[in-house]
């Protein structure tokens, strides 16, 4: 019986560890400029290459790492953002939903 427990308590770490690494891949991974959402949204990894033109909102100073949606510590090179889910998004980067922290 002994090894019969002892094999379960492993294989059952083992299998947390698994699972908490499974979802640490799946959250780190980004937003693409050419996935749909993405690109309906005018998301640039980098905000100094929005057009300006298209986008008229878009003002300088303007990027995720210090809009109210972004998920993720200030100055941070990414982080999460509530409209694209598990998906992270450029801290530098810039969408067309940017709205100011408070």
């Amino acid at each position: 019986m002994k090894n019969g427990r002892r094999q379960f308590m492993i294989l059952s770490a083992a299998g947390a560890c698994t699972l908490a690494l499974n979802g640490k891949v799946q959250a780190q991974a980004m937003v693409s400029e050419t996935d749909p959402q993405a690109a309906a949204l005018g998301y640039k990894a980098d905000a100094s290459k929005v057009d300006k033109a298209k986008y008229p909102k878009y003002a300088a100073g303007q990027k995720c790492d210090n809009c109210a949606l972004y998920q993720g510590k200030p100055g941070s090179a990414a982080g999460g953002c509530s409209l694209f889910g598990a998906k992270q998004v450029a801290g530098p980067g810039w969408c067309s939903a940017y709205a100011k922290k408070a």
